[in-house]
C-alpha cells in the first residue's frame, strides 16, 4: 500500500466533509471545495477522520491513492487556515499595485503587465513583496507562478520576480570571470 495513500486525514474543527456520487465536498470557515474522485479510488469518513481506499492494485491506482489523499488533506486544510504564497519584487524602480482583483506590475518593461487573478484568490502588496493567498492550494500556486513568470530572476544581477523563500544562484559575469583566468 501507498505509504501516504493509507494515513488518515485528521480533519481540523469545523470542517466537514460530504462524499457522494463520486465526489468530495470540503467545507469550512473559510469556504467550500469540491473535488471528483476517480472511480478506483474510494474515501470513508467517520469521527473526524478521513480515510482513502484503492479497490485494486492497478498500477494506475496505486498511483493514483497517495494523490488523492494529498489533494483531500490540502482542501481540509485550506478551507480551515488557507495558504499563502509571497513574492518579493528585486529591482530598481520595480513595482506592483493592486486595485480589485488584478495586480499591474511595473518591472522593466515599456508598458505595465497586468494580471487579473482567479476566483478565490487575495492578492495583497506591501512595500516589495506581493502576497497571494486563497484557500485553493493550486489555484494560489498557479496564480503566483504567473506572477513570477513575467520577470523571472536573472542570474547576474538577481534582478526579478522571485518567490521569498527562494534562493537565485548567481553567476559571476564577464569581468569576473576574466579575472580568474588572468
Amino acid at each position: 500500500m501507498s505509504k501516504i495513500g493509507r494515513q488518515p486525514i485528521n480533519l481540523p474543527n469545523g470542517v466537514t466533509v460530504e462524499i457522494s456520487n463520486g465526489k468530495i465536498l470540503v467545507k469550512g470557515s473559510k469556504g467550500e471545495l469540491e473535488r471528483n474522485i476517480p472511480r478506483k479510488i474510494s474515501a470513508e469518513v467517520s469521527d473526524g477522520i478521513v480515510t482513502i481506499f484503492r479497490k485494486d492494485d492497478t498500477k494506475q491506482s496505486i498511483s493514483l491513492h497517495g494523490t488523492i489523499r494529498s489533494l483531500v488533506a490540502n482542501m481540509a486544510k485550506g478551507v480551515s487556515e488557507g495558504f499563502e504564497k509571497s513574492l518579493e519584487l528585486v529591482g530598481t524602480g520595480f513595482r506592483a499595485e493592486v486595485s480589485g482583483s488584478v495586480i499591474t506590475l511595473t518591472v522593466g518593461y515599456s508598458h505595465p503587465v497586468k494580471i487579473e487573478a482567479l476566483a478565490g484568490i487575495a492578492l495583497k502588496v506591501e512595500k516589495s513583496i506581493i502576497t497571494v493567498s486563497g484557500i485553493d492550494k493550486e489555484i494560489v500556486g498557479q496564480v503566483a507562478a504567473n506572477i513570477r513568470a513575467v520577470r523571472p530572476p536573472e542570474p547576474y544581477k538577481g534582478k526579478g520576480i522571485k518567490y521569498v523563500e527562494e534562493i537565485v544562484r548567481r553567476k559571476p559575469g564577464k569581468a569576473a570571470a576574466k579575472a580568474t583566468t588572468a
